[in-house]
């Protein structure tokens, strides 16, 4: 590939990768942490499951809103009964609220570990700064960001590659299930998918890729179609390459707590901050620094993502049209969310709450909204009145509802686990 394509090509990726990387977000490192340093590398095969039903469903969310224009919510509003939009919604909302607090109170601790100070005062700066990244810089100048945060994600394999993996086992363990019939491997499956699969991440990836069609002054594809095969081929390239960044983060974080930590006898790690900090007698301060850099770096980009979801999500159901491009004064309701959840995530670390508690909740949330939600978006990209002739093929559809689901198997486990 030359220079000139190989830059060509990069320009292009954005919505799919910007969202794979705010999957890992600091409540995921969390989680992935804790699996790693509770069942070592015991379920390191489920990454493997959930890459291509990852994939296929997000690819679904960016083919929804780059063939009607519209974003998930807008569709929602368009073909099914209000009170169908409006509990979606509100659940998106709520969960989106708890993950900001789990995520920010993550951020937050992380840099008291690293510098000493008042994690209060952190987590308030730092939401600050979301706010008003995300309120303030054009669209462009803001993706660009996000593009360059999604970097930090690479800590973690560095991480894993100082980490002492037993790499023969480890590669192994993603092919071979290490099946335990327990009540918390079962829980630990669950947890897994919780964080990979989840509602925000549809609709903002849905709202990127009309950002981008307005960025670049084209029509919808439904109305363009001859425009269908290069663009959903970038989209597939551009969620294929997002998602899978996402999935060998993820991989790295349960490689390097399950060599470190769980080798060493620590198997219950409450947050990403504390995994950060366990890390450092068992792998050294490098380990430990880095582990805590990517934290404050994946949530710089998971914070904007999640407030910024919701925000597409109520402006959609009011039937506004919202971008990132807009000006403050003519976009008072998509701005006021984005600000508004932002410092009701950082509220609740002031308040007191628990963020594994808060986490806990979100999970049951997310779970209750996820399968239903996916369900409806099949439904939608299937159906030629909203995508016109550009339907979803027989292969991802079977991948879709494959995904869809294994995420209702995940809600029933979860609630069976209680």
């Amino acid at each position: 590939m030359t220079k000139a394509k190989r830059n060509g090509f990069l320009s292009r990726l954005g919505p799919g990768v910007v969202t794979g990387a705010a999957d890992d977000d600091p409540s995921g490192i969390g989680t992935h942490s804790q699996i790693g340093a509770q069942f070592g590398y015991a379920l390191s095969w489920t990454f493997t499951l959930t890459f291509p039903l990852l994939a296929v469903i997000q690819f679904v969310a960016a083919e929804i809103g780059r063939v009607t224009g519209r974003g998930i919510a807008a569709n929602l509003r368009r073909h099914y009964p209000r009170p169908v939009l409006a509990v979606a919604v509100l659940l998106l909302l709520v969960a989106n609220i708890i993950n900001l607090g789990a995520d920010l109170n993550a951020m937050g601790a992380s840099l008291q570990l690293l510098i000493g100070g008042n994690i209060w005062v952190y987590t308030a700066i730092f939401g600050i700064i979301s706010i008003l990244l995300e309120v303030f810089m054009s669209y462009r100048s803001y993706a660009s960001v996000l593009k360059w945060t999604t970097l930090s994600l690479f800590a973690y394999v560095a991480v894993a590659a100082v980490a002492h993996v037993p790499w023969g086992h480890a590669l192994r363990s993603l092919v071979v299930p290490e099946f335990q019939w327990t009540a918390a491997y079962a829980t630990g499956f669950v947890a897994i998918l919780g964080t990979t699969i989840s509602p925000y991440l549809f609709f903002w990836q849905a709202a990127q890729e009309i950002e981008e069609e307005r960025r670049t002054h084209s029509k919808p594809l439904m109305k363009a179609p001859k425009a269908a095969g290069p663009e959903l081929k970038r989209i597939r390239d551009d969620t294929l390459i997002g998602m899978g960044i996402s999935t060998l983060v993820s991989v790295a974080i349960v490689f390097a707590t399950a060599a470190t930590l769980h080798a060493n006898g620590t198997t219950n790690v409450e947050s990403a901050a504390q995994a950060a900090e366990a890390l450092r007698p068992v792998a050294g301060n490098l380990a430990f620094a880095l582990f805590a850099l990517g934290i404050i770096g994946t949530g710089l980009l998971a914070v904007p993502v999640l407030a910024g979801s919701a925000a597409y999500a109520i402006s959609e159901m009011f039937g506004l049209q919202p971008t990132l491009d807009a000006k403050v004064r003519r976009a008072r309701v998509f701005y006021g969310v984005i600000a508004a959840t932002t410092l009701a995530g950082a509220a609740l670390t002031s308040l007191g709450i628990n963020p594994i508690t808060a986490l806990y909740w979100s999970a049951i949330v997310n779970g209750v909204l996820a399968a239903p939600l996916m369900a409806i978006m099949m439904l939608v990209v299937r159906n030629p009145k909203a995508m016109g002739k550009l339907t979803l093929g027989n292969v991802q559809t079977a991948l879709g509802w494959g995904a869809t689901a294994l995420m209702a198997l995940a809600t029933i486990l979860f609630f069976a686990t209680l």
